[in-house]
């Protein structure tokens, strides 16, 4: 009977999602009727609110506002459009050099912006209209910088591993560690395409003359890189070499950035400081409410006894790891064509934690994992968040259409990516280990 109740409480929860209501509350709402009917309202409230409280008063919780405050600020700062222009003067005499420009801006900028959206839409902002003046389709120029915004999550700060790691108890230091070889790979894999288009695909990127530089005025820039390189050692060698929990690097980063804003646009500093709080607070409280609500769905499942279920229907099918890891990717891009990566985890980590370790899978290669398949659901349709936000800001002439017809060579490279990380999974733990 309570088996049964755990499953009506998942029925319930996709039913108030499909409706509208906010994935945290319907998460709440299904947690709490579904223990109700097992222990009484009485406990089932008590088990919820305690429940809610130890969750959301965890210390490293305070990673998740820093870092968004600090994406904000940093693009704020022109930390992004800084990093385009300079980079396009190294990436000159090479093919498709704007676009490659602006796959390694995002890659920088991820280092001071822990939001995949973030990064897109400033880079949408700054690289888009300057790659279609220079003979680059609107497809493939939109479709990048909505694509590129996944290395923003991927490379330190990210989101969702200070998410994941505060709901299923792993290392929050390490997981910020283990997007590093992704957020690389992906770079690398975004950049491979531009080049191929920018040499046999002229419909796409029209052939142009390519512009040199002099090695002087490729060393003139190196000083402009200063506020990435510092964040990156705060964060990386602070988390490294001991000197910092990934808390206080968050906070040093956040005042770091925050000086830097302060320093380039003076008067103006305190408007962004103003609006980047603003804007922190929403994100933030959005955050908070949706793992409150996955706490609370977690605890009813396991009252349930559906996750063990779970765990041995998994185990009793015999399957291999391979098999598993494959079963979830898919699992992963059917649910980004309908949710956010966000609601993704909260909905699945309770489910799925359980049964890493008795297959013997490392918990941080699964991470890490299924936080990058679940970002490909950013440039998927129908749902495609980073389309939409992308479209918000691209020029008058730009459809949705255009954005996520752009978006899939990109989603290609993204599903190459999956495969290299199954064959390879140095690429996550040898950081993490």
């Amino acid at each position: 009977m309570e088996l049964y109740i755990g499953l009506g409480c998942i029925v319930l929860l996709l039913v108030l999602v499909g409706i509208g209501v906010h994935i945290g509350i319907a998460l709440a709402v299904s947690g709490i009727l579904s223990m109700s009917f097992i222990m009484g309202f009485d406990n089932a409230m008590t088990v919820a609110t305690s429940s809610m409280y130890f969750n959301n008063s965890s210390y490293a919780l305070v990673t998740l506002p820093l870092f968004i405050l600090m994406g904000l600020l940093g693009a704020a700062g022109g930390i992004s459009k800084t990093l385009y222009d300079n980079l396009s003067v190294w990436t000159g005499k090479i093919r498709g050099s704007l676009g490659i420009a602006t796959v390694c801006g995002c890659t920088a900028f991820g280092a001071v912006c822990g939001s995949s959206i973030v990064t897109a839409a400033v880079f949408a902002k700054v690289s888009a209209p300057e790659m279609r003046r220079h003979g680059y389709s609107k497809k493939v120029a939109y479709g990048l910088c909505a694509s590129a915004g996944i290395i923003g999550m991927m490379i330190p700060p990210s989101i969702l591993a200070v998410m994941y790691g505060i709901l299923s108890g792993l290392s929050v230091g390490k997981l910020l560690l283990g997007g590093i070889g992704p957020g690389l790979m992906v770079a690398a894999l975004f950049s491979f395409w531009i080049y191929y288009a920018a040499r046999f695909r002229p419909d796409m990127i029209k052939p142009a003359e390519l512009k040199s530089y002099t090695w002087k005025e490729k060393i003139r820039t190196i000083p402009s890189f200063w506020p990435v390189i510092v964040t990156a050692l705060v964060i990386f060698g602070g988390i490294f070499g001991g000197i910092f929990s990934p808390t206080e690097a968050a906070a040093v980063s956040t005042v770091a950035i925050l000086v830097l804003l302060v320093i380039t646009k003076k008067k103006d500093s305190w408007i962004f400081l103003k609006e980047g709080l603003i804007e922190t607070a929403s994100t933030s409280a959005m955050i908070f409410l949706t793992m409150a609500g996955a706490c609370v769905f977690s605890r009813s499942l396991a009252v349930s006894g559906l996750s063990q279920k779970v765990v041995e229907l998994i185990l009793n099918a015999h399957m291999s790891n391979w098999t598993f890891l494959i079963i979830m990717a898919i699992l992963y891009l059917i649910l980004g064509c309908l949710m956010d990566s966000i609601s993704m985890l909260t909905i699945t980590i309770p489910i799925l934690n359980p049964v890493i370790a008795p297959l013997g899978i490392d918990p941080y290669f699964f991470a890490v994992y299924v936080i990058y398949v679940g970002q490909i659901g950013i440039i998927t349709p129908p749902f495609g968040l980073s389309v939409f936000t992308v479209k918000a800001v691209a020029e008058p002439d730009v459809s949705v259409e255009d954005v996520f017809s752009g978006s899939m060579p990109y989603l290609a490279a993204l599903c190459v990516g999956i495969v290299l990380l199954l064959i390879f999974p140095q690429i996550i733990t040898v950081l993490t280990n």
